[in-house]
């Protein structure tokens, strides 16, 4: 290599931000999505496909494949990786659960969108289901405190999607995205059953609280908690950990709502552009 290389390269070491250094353990975002590709092949064979892998062949790559990831990305995170065994071990047994809530995701979609033809058509067409099928893989993995994979995998949902889902999103049964493009469900947000979300909805967080030093104020609830059979409609915002939505609501488009609302309520925006509930 030339000098002048040499020099250049030199250079950019030397400004590299110390804290930001790799080691070789450092989670690897493509082979984290090769996981979600193997786990969507063991839970809905047939829909989802991956290097022409069976149910059984894509079952047995992940044991071995999850497991090296989960000891990279704890290696990475300061921890030890003879934490990753179990911790596979423990994802594995999620399979099936992660399967019966995905099941009934598809049927609330299915029923909630006239346009759906077959159930089939919800899973291999509808972005919503997609980030929906990632985000139960990647909680079950945030629920295990595994460092960084759950972040990636609902990173590459929404880069597919447009649909930005916390993996620390506590979602319940039955949930429907319907279009989806633009939702974003924060990490301490907490989600009933029979719930449905049009496009643009945030679940987010207000200003964040600052330390003595001006820096936000990491973790504590910061998101809503939405009841059970709520529908929000498109470009609907609602904002604080302590805004609570109350069972049977319905949110109407494009409202702005910091404040909890009683079960049973219609809120929307009247004629003269003033929010009102009923």
């Amino acid at each position: 290599m030339e000098q002048l290389h040499l020099d250049i390269l030199k250079e950019v070491q030397s400004i590299r931000d110390t804290q930001l250094r790799a080691p070789m353990q450092i989670a690897d975002r493509t082979r984290i999505v090769n996981l979600i590709k193997e786990i969507q092949v063991v839970l809905l064979p047939g829909y989802y496909h991956y290097r022409d892998l069976t149910d059984e062949s894509a079952f047995a790559n992940l044991i071995t494949d999850l497991e090296k990831e989960i000891a990279s990305a704890l290696c990475f995170g300061g921890r030890s990786f003879l934490e990753a065994k179990g911790l596979t071990t423990e994802f594995l047994k999620k399979l099936p659960d992660i399967l019966r809530l995905l099941d009934t995701d598809i049927q609330a979609i299915y029923d909630g969108d006239p346009a759906a033809k077959s159930k089939a058509e919800v899973i291999l067409c509808y972005p919503g289901f997609y980030a929906i099928c990632i985000y139960r893989i990647a909680h079950e993995l945030y629920k295990l405190n595994i460092p960084y994979i759950p972040r990636i995998m609902a990173e590459y949902a929404h880069e597919k999607t447009g649909i930005d889902i916390n993996p620390g999103a506590t979602i319940g049964e039955y949930f429907c995205i319907d279009h989806g493009t633009g939702i974003v469900i924060g990490e301490t947000a907490v989600i009933g059953h029979h719930v449905k979300l049009y496009q643009g909805v945030t679940i987010g967080a207000k200003s964040f609280e600052k330390d003595e030093h001006g820096n936000p104020v990491k973790g504590g609830k910061r998101h809503p908690d939405i009841g059970n059979h709520v529908v929000i409609y498109a470009n609907a915002t609602i904002l604080g950990g302590n805004t609570k939505i109350g069972d049977h609501c319905t949110i109407g488009g494009n409202v702005w709502i910091l404040h909890s609302v009683d079960a049973g309520s219609t809120v929307y925006y009247t004629d003269e552009n003033k929010q009102a509930q009923q």
